[in-house]
């Protein structure tokens, strides 16, 4: 189970330069953070160390991470319904 303290860290982290990866980062977070395990909460930091740019490519299906972990993380938040 993942600590208040560790759930602010990361939405501040989820910050970036476009509000469409905000949104992205932001609502995954919010539904999936509290029940993150250690393991997943390492990837999901993994991917906020990522640059938007390629944030991007990879969200809009333009890239793929080259990482399979990180390929399955993008891919959830991605089919994450909107709404």
């Amino acid at each position: 189970m993942t600590s208040a303290v560790e759930l602010r860290k990361l939405r501040w982290h989820c910050r970036r330069g476009m509000v469409e990866l905000d949104v992205l980062l932001t609502r995954h977070l919010d539904r999936f953070g509290s029940e993150m395990d250690d393991g997943e909460i390492r990837l999901f930091r993994r991917l906020l160390e990522c640059e938007d740019d390629r944030l991007w490519r990879w969200f809009t299906g333009t890239e793929q991470p080259q990482d399979k972990d990180l390929h399955a993380l993008v891919e959830r938040i991605a089919q994450f319904p909107r709404g």
